[in-house]
């Protein structure tokens, strides 16, 4: 059973924000929503040791890799904006409703 329906990218990007802000929480982070529908940010948010970190939350899709497992990630990478922020990117993976954190390569 699929446990996110078909719905509208903008709605698939809501259910993802939400999860990642209760994990969020739950991990002893303080957050801060965007209150615009754009923006090159999501969140902003304070780590549990009081550095401040600007956040774009993505839901993940599956790339299938040849003879290996298929793997989630995003299909999208930060904007040159975004690399000179330090914006991080927080995954949210749909079927199993778990978040993780993004390494980015260089910057």
């Amino acid at each position: 059973m699929k446990l996110i329906k078909e719905k509208s990218s903008s709605r698939k990007g809501d259910l993802a924000e939400y999860y990642a802000v209760t994990w969020l929480w739950d991990n002893g982070y303080e957050v801060f929503r965007n209150c615009g529908c754009d923006g090159f940010i999501d969140l902003v948010v304070r780590d549990p040791e009081g550095m401040v970190q600007l956040v774009d939350v993505k839901t993940a899709g599956i790339k299938r890799r040849k003879n290996k497992r298929a793997i989630w990630q995003s299909k999208s990478t930060r904007t040159p904006e975004q690399v000179k922020a330090g914006v991080r990117f927080l995954l949210f993976i749909p079927e199993t409703r778990k978040l993780r954190w993004v390494n980015h390569r260089g910057k």
